[in-house]
């Protein structure tokens, strides 16, 4: 559920920065916990459990499994699906592991999803947060902890806010030993370690698709720089980590296909109906009951803490949030003056009545954007005990921002959601089925809800990437 927050990852940073200037040897394990603890409480509450209970207990219970058979066993290890649709995996300390519901898609085995998992438990067991502890590298942490947490790529290409730790993560070696160390969980946990091998070589292929589905479109691509992103799947010293792992540690070779894809079925794609799901322009959110049209053509990114939305040219933005309603500033245009902007100077202000809800707009005159200070329409609108604060700001500003008037008749489109929109605000979501005789996934994309790519995705989805064809009776995801 979105909700005002312009501090979204201010905890976290604090709690790594101050981090920073204790030496790896000098943090008891109970430290570690507390600073892990206060980073948990932040995460969870910026990018949000993905609701499914079903599924957050499997993966926790495959992820206590593993660590059980790690180098650090007596670590209360907690595992959290986030409802994010980004592919994404990464832990803090003290035992908290999180993987994203967006990564879930790409992998087809209880295995391969133990390989993620158990990657992450190496980076606690291994301590390598702690041990990046000087001022600068931790620096690059916090900046990784803020593109995370925001969960906004296109707000990051705005503002820059990750930068080139993003793409640096913790470092070849360290991700190495991680993968090194998943491995052996791996087998002593009864899993076949060749998983981490798959895993691999579905995430660059993921990888190299976003690559060059981003320069036909003229953007910058989304990679995930964390989970094996700095050697490939033939990387020698893996390759022997792994022959390493099978010969001194394993136990079996568990997959557990079948069980992960029926508990992968139903999970959402794309955003979840928490998120609430854009259609076209229009976003429609049951949970809160509203729906809301951006400009065509916009790119919209909807995150846990605010709705994002872009031009093509990225020269005009618009952000929603969300904020409680103060007992003392019941009305829009009093909560605008004395409480959003707290005496900032504004121009053009007027009372308005939007598709009966009522509501106060204001041009701030130098407001803080992503373009700088600049000019920035504000519009609040009351509705549902919360006031929903639309800011527009362009690179190019008079007294007004350039996309002024699109701002506002966009935030005028506001308005409860009605009964017979209830379906259109559901999901998309993974389904499994079973391949049927002489089908392609050409086929099984047509009438499917992927706009774009939709049958390099199936295979990405379906480790057929770039030419493959599913067999007559196999368990393959769609999108429905």
């Amino acid at each position: 559920m979105l909700t005002l927050s312009t501090r979204i990852p201010a905890l976290l940073v604090t709690a790594l920065l101050a981090f920073a200037a204790v030496p790896a040897h000098a943090m008891s394990e109970e430290a570690e916990i507390k600073q892990g603890q206060k980073m948990h409480a932040e995460i969870v509450q910026s990018m949000g459990i993905y609701n499914n209970p079903e599924l957050q207990e499997y993966v926790n219970a495959v992820g206590k499994k593993l660590a059980e058979h790690s180098d650090r066993p007596k670590l209360a290890f907690t595992f959290t699906v986030l409802d994010l649709q980004e592919v994404n995996a990464f832990a803090t300390m003290g035992g908290f592991v999180y993987i994203s519901r967006g990564i879930l898609p790409y992998l087809s085995s209880e295995a391969e999803l133990a390989a993620v998992l158990g990657h992450e438990i190496g980076h606690i067991t291994a301590k390598h947060m702690a041990r990046q502890q000087t001022q600068g590298t931790m620096a690059g942490i916090a900046g990784i902890a803020t593109a995370i947490l925001t969960g906004q790529p296109a707000l990051a290409q705005l503002t820059n806010v990750a930068g080139e730790a993003v793409v640096r993560g913790y470092g070849r070696d360290m991700e190495l030993e991680a993968d090194r160390l998943g491995a052996e969980y791996l087998a002593r946990s009864g899993y076949d370690p060749e998983a981490m091998i798959r895993v691999i070589r579905t995430l660059k292929d993921q990888e190299r698709f976003e690559v060059v589905s981003a320069k036909q479109e003229g953007r910058a691509p989304h990679i995930y720089h964390g989970l094996f992103a700095t050697h490939p799947d033939n990387d020698t010293r893996l390759k022997q980590a792994i022959t390493q792992a099978n010969v001194v540690h394993a136990t079996g070779k568990t997959e557990n296909e079948a069980d992960f894809l029926r508990r992968l079925d139903g999970v959402a794609w794309g955003t979840s109906a928490e998120q609430g799901v854009v259609r076209g322009s229009r976003m429609y959110h049951a949970a809160m009951g509203f729906t809301v049209a951006f400009p065509s053509g916009w790119v919209v990114d909807n995150g846990q803490e605010r709705i994002l939305a872009t031009s093509k040219q990225k020269d005009s933005m618009m952000m929603v949030q969300t904020a409680p309603i103060p007992p003392k500033l019941q009305e829009p245009r009093v909560f605008v003056l004395q409480g959003l902007m707290g005496g900032q100077a504004l121009r053009d202000g007027q009372d308005l009545e939007i598709n009966g809800l009522p509501a106060y707009t204001a041009v701030a005159r130098n407001a803080k954007t992503p373009y700088g200070v600049k000019p920035a329409r504000l519009v609040v609108v009351k509705y549902a005990n919360l006031y929903f604060v639309f800011m527009g700001a362009s690179r190019s500003s008079g007294q007004v921002p350039d996309g002024d008037r699109l701002f506002l008749s966009s935030a005028e489109t506001f308005r409860r959601l009605r009964g017979d929109e209830l379906e259109r605000a559901e999901p998309d979501r993974i389904r499994i089925i079973e391949a049927p005789p002489g089908a392609t996934l050409a086929m099984l994309a047509e009438g499917s809800p992927l706009k774009t790519y939709p049958v390099e995705t199936l295979r990405l989805f379906n480790r057929m990437y770039p030419k493959g064809e599913p067999t007559p009776g196999q368990l393959i995801k769609v999108v429905r």
